[in-house]
């Protein structure tokens, strides 16, 4: 079952779109504040695992391997957050423009609306004078 793209944006509720839209952009504004804040930890260097260590020598070096392994980990996860979270300003800024020119065309189109509805009754009011 395929839609056609003017049906599918006859389904869009717009009002909600253009209400909502100073939300989207603050929340986004936030986000990114928090997140933009943030820094990554640094990583501790790689502790290579001798074969020459005591058992417990060895468990320690492992379990320290893993850590920084894991907070290598948690900085690439940290990264990729900012990137999304400016992706999300961004996107919500766009919307923001979005929004701020579908305002104005329809501002515009209400006064075309305007003019051609003062046109239409001065044609009839002409015609019925005749």
């Amino acid at each position: 079952m395929t839609i056609s793209l003017i049906a599918a944006l006859k389904l869009v509720p717009w009002a909600d779109v253009v209400s909502n839209a100073p939300l989207v952009v603050d929340g986004a504004r936030k986000l990114w504040k928090v997140v933009g804040k943030k820094k990554t930890p640094a990583t501790a260097d790689n502790v290579e695992i001798e074969h020459e260590l005591s058992p417990d020598a060895q468990a320690i070096a492992a379990v320290e391997l893993r850590v920084s392994s894991l907070e290598a980990d948690v900085a690439d996860l940290q990264r990729e957050m900012v990137s999304s979270a400016e992706l999300i300003k961004a996107l919500a800024d766009q919307n923001a423009q979005l929004i701020k020119a579908v305002e104005l065309q329809r501002r515009l189109l209400l006064g075309v609306i305007t003019i051609l509805g003062a046109v239409a009754m001065a044609c009839l009011y002409l015609l019925w004078v005749r």
